[in-house]
């Protein structure tokens, strides 16, 4: 028993961390829909319209509707292969996901070290106290209040806004052993900024239909969407 004890903590001793940065492409193959349409539209809405803390100031029906529509087609949807091959790599792997999409569904697929850049979709806060969140999966109201009777709002990271939990992506990245990046093309920062933050010689794997140019000569693209990709990925590494 003790031997095997020991064996084990060895193990544990051994994982090396692997920092994994999703976007839009991972949640794809479960029916989530991207926001952004090919004319550069939010679902018929300009941005400023629907993603701004002057857009709610001056129209708060509109995008209070906007996020329930959102967060109802949210919770139709399960988690992809993409999502379960990550938490499969949790035994072989020190995991830490940072993500640019604001849905759940690592979380529903069991990963357990989840850093959201863009906020969450089941969650609000007040819009006087940041710190004063809730999980909440039904339709957000005019009238919804927090304990001191302040409107509250999505909790997501609007335009123009700060992004509370970039400095500990940014932490993360630095430590990273291997990158694992699925599912987004990196052009929106700051979140793209964060491969400047990894050492020069850590392995990057990119899984994309379309791969980035790089000019890193320790990338891997996997020219493939996420489940496949990410099946591809656990060959290369596991098997």
């Amino acid at each position: 028993m003790i031997l095997f004890l020991l064996a084990n903590f060895k193990i544990s001793l051994s994982l090396r961390k692997m920092v994994v940065l999703t976007g839009a492409g991972m949640s794809a193959e479960s029916g989530i829909k991207t926001f952004r349409d090919a004319d550069g539209l939010w679902e018929g809405h300009d941005v400023m319209d629907v993603a701004t803390v002057e857009a709610f100031e001056r129209n708060p029906e509109l995008v209070l509707e906007f996020y329930n529509q959102r967060r109802r087609q949210l919770l139709q949807v399960n988690p992809n292969r993409a999502h379960i091959n990550l938490k499969t790599l949790e035994k072989y792997f020190d995991i830490h996901i940072i993500t640019q999409n604001v849905d759940d569904l690592h979380e529903r697929a069991g990963s357990s070290k989840i850093v959201h850049l863009h906020g969450e979709l089941r969650k609000v806060r007040s819009t006087k106290n940041e710190n004063y969140v809730l999980d909440w999966s039904k339709d957000l109201n005019l009238g919804d209040v927090d304990e001191n009777g302040n409107q509250l709002r999505p909790h997501i990271v609007w335009f123009g806004e700060q992004v509370p939990e970039m400095e500990k992506a940014i932490e993360l990245t630095k430590d990273a052993e291997l990158l694992v990046i699925i599912g987004t093309s990196m052009q929106v920062y700051p979140a793209a900024g964060l491969v400047n933050y990894i050492s020069k010689n850590t392995p990057i794997y990119v899984i994309d239909p379309v791969p980035p140019i790089s000019k890193n000569y320790n990338v891997t693209f996997i020219k493939s969407k996420a489940q496949e990709g990410t099946e591809h990925l656990i060959k290369m590494l596991i098997d």
